[in-house]
């Protein structure tokens, strides 16, 4: 393979950075290019300079993605550090950039007194990736507190969306693809830091103790199809707490929560994956529902 050109950076620039390090899972192969920008001039620059014709994946905290064991053909951008994880107040707003984590826009809130994105307590990732699924828990979701956005398209032009344009629906935003967020700003509501915090702290608890926050875990595997709970029907077909006989006990459901997988030991990517489309094929199956991923899943297979 013809190694790429890449454009010089202020920030780090690594060629064949193993993946699995950076995802929850702690599986994967390498990113022909791991780019970690400075701040969003210096990914600006990066864009506008970079081939067209090389293939961009972005990845944030990893808590809700695959490394396929191939590894990731182009350029991964993560946006990790300090300029990237700024998270300020104002009245009732809150400004955080993408790579803030969704906790700490949640803690900002109760600091400042504003209620409303208590739920982000519950959210394992960052506001990147909010904003490109409309992230939720807990009957709230993003679109419910989000004001605006912006970020860089593939050309390194600046975009910015209301509310309105990302067209939102469970799970799934209209926004372009290719959009890497920068910035959010956020609305919530006046009410007292330690009435949001005791909610936060109800939130948090619950998370503790019904899901496996503790194991490598990647976060809620299927989106809930219309009229069932994914959690549910993975349950009812068997699958909670069993090891996938084909993957030699590789992977499995948690048995504290039957939607989400675990790598209990030295799982591969291919072993994760291939336990989450057996489980779909059986629910199928028994059920004749559907299940969709939640989880993303990048790269290539081996």
């Amino acid at each position: 393979m013809t190694e790429i050109t890449l454009p010089p950076v202020r920030g780090k620039l690594l060629r064949d950075e193993p993946l699995g390090p950076y995802t929850w899972f702690r599986v994967g192969g390498a990113a022909e290019a791991l780019f970690i920008p400075a701040d969003a001039e210096d990914l600006a620059d990066f864009l506008k300079a970079l081939d067209p014709s090389v293939p961009v994946t972005v990845l944030g905290v990893g808590s809700n993605v695959i490394v396929r064991d191939g590894g990731v053909e182009g350029v991964v951008i993560r946006l990790a550090g300090r300029p990237w994880a700024q998270v300020t107040t104002d009245g009732d707003t809150i400004t955080a950039g993408a790579g803030a984590l969704d906790s700490m826009v949640a803690k900002a809130g109760a600091k400042a007194g504003i209620a409303g994105l208590e739920f982000y307590a519950g959210i394992p990732g960052t506001v990147g990736g909010a904003l490109t699924m409309n992230a939720g828990c807990y009957g709230s979701e993003t679109k419910d507190v989000l004001v605006s956005a912006w970020g860089l398209n593939r050309k390194g032009e600046r975009v910015d969306y209301a509310l309105a344009d990302f067209g939102y629906t469970y799970r799934h935003s209209q926004a372009p693809a290719d959009i890497i967020w920068v910035e959010a700003v956020y609305r919530g509501t006046p009410d007292a830091p330690e009435a949001v915090q005791a909610r936060i702290d109800e939130i948090t608890s619950r998370r503790e103790t019904t899901q496996p926050i503790r194991e490598k875990t990647g976060g809620s595997t299927f989106r809930n199809p219309p009229g069932h709970s994914s959690w549910k029907l993975v349950d009812e077909a068997g699958w909670r707490g069993k090891l996938h006989a084909e993957t030699g006990g590789g992977a499995m459901f948690s048995e504290l929560h039957s939607n989400f997988m675990i790598n209990p030991g030295d799982a591969t990517a291919a072993d994760i994956e291939g336990l989450g489309e057996a489980v779909r094929a059986d629910v199928l199956k028994k059920t004749g529902v559907q299940l969709e991923w939640e989880i993303k899943r990048i790269g290539r297979r081996l």
